[in-house]
């Protein structure tokens, strides 16, 4: 029996299932309760923006993922992403996220067994191809949480992300 494929399989999954099912929606959840200027808003010079973290966010996925693990050239500018001050509208963000999204899926439906454990090199680091995807979902996550900190720190709102579930079964 090949137990290679199955686990292959749901690694994919569970990579899909926590960036395109619960970070995006939860980012563009975010976008829409702010306005462009609070999109673009930085505390001080050390914060970055909702929307510089969308765009990070972005080209991080893009570089460690689609660029980093096929053979398509990595035209990142990480510094453009921490630099804009915008305003650039939030459906053009939106638009991004998008975009970015089918082009980890279609770099993840490519994806062999042998994929994860050959060595990368992206962004100055050498990474086998299990670690940049784990690497990509935990920096979602991460900066997702930033983002939702700052709308419910604005805007004084539940997200409401498991209204549906009751977080106290045990």
């Amino acid at each position: 029996m090949n137990t290679t494929l199955p686990i292959l399989e749901d690694l994919k999954a569970e990579v899909e299932r926590r960036i395109f099912q619960e970070s995006i929606p939860r980012i563009k959840q975010c976008l829409a309760q702010l306005e462009t200027k609070e999109i673009w808003y930085k505390a001080n010079a050390n914060s970055n923006s909702v929307g510089n973290l969308v765009l990070h966010l972005c080209g991080n996925a893009r570089q460690w993922i689609v660029a980093g693990m096929t053979d398509q050239i990595d035209q990142r500018d990480r510094d453009k992403e921490f630099n804009e001050a915008g305003p650039i509208p939030t459906e053009t963000l939106i638009q991004l996220l998008d975009q970015t999204q089918a082009e980890v899926q279609a770099t993840l439906q490519q994806l062999t067994t042998a994929d994860l454990f050959k060595v990368y090199q992206v962004q100055g680091f050498k990474e086998k191809g299990l670690s940049i995807l784990i690497h990509v979902v935990e920096h979602f996550s991460y900066h997702t949480g930033q983002i939702t900190y700052f709308v419910k720190l604005r805007k004084n709102i539940d997200t409401g992300y498991y209204a549906d579930l009751d977080l106290n079964l045990k």
